[in-house]
């Protein structure tokens, strides 16, 4: 049975280009176009991981990030930003409010692929 990964970022392109990557190597992909988009599509099934953006209109990646960990089903699940936000303040902020992995945009998907294989839970 294959892992399902959220993929929330307002760049259709770069959804599409991290898609393929997970794809690639066997993981069911659900998307959001930012994070209010992908909260409406969190409802109970399982997700092992999730990957956000940190800058998105509706609802940045923090605010949504902290709003995941607030839902008992989706408490546990490790989220990697991908972000161009390289700033240590706002990996912090990042951290705190519950990610588990930074990788900075532009990034190889062989790179994003470690940090998935890495923190997808069994």
């Amino acid at each position: 049975m294959s892992k399902t990964v959220m993929i929330v970022d307002d760049s259709t392109t770069l959804r599409q280009v991290v898609r393929l990557a997970l794809e690639g190597a066997g993981y069911s992909v659900l998307e959001g176009a930012d994070g209010k988009d992908a909260l409406s599509k969190l409802t109970g099934q399982k997700v092992h991981l999730i990957v956000s953006d940190v800058n998105m209109p509706n609802m940045d990646g923090i605010t949504f990030v902290k709003a995941v960990k607030q839902l008992p089903a989706y408490k546990f699940t490790p989220v990697i930003m991908l972000t161009t936000e390289a700033g240590e303040s706002k990996k912090l902020e990042g951290q705190a409010a519950g990610a588990k992995a930074w990788v900075v945009k532009p990034f190889q998907p062989a790179q994003l692929l470690m940090a998935v294989s890495k923190l997808i839970m069994p």
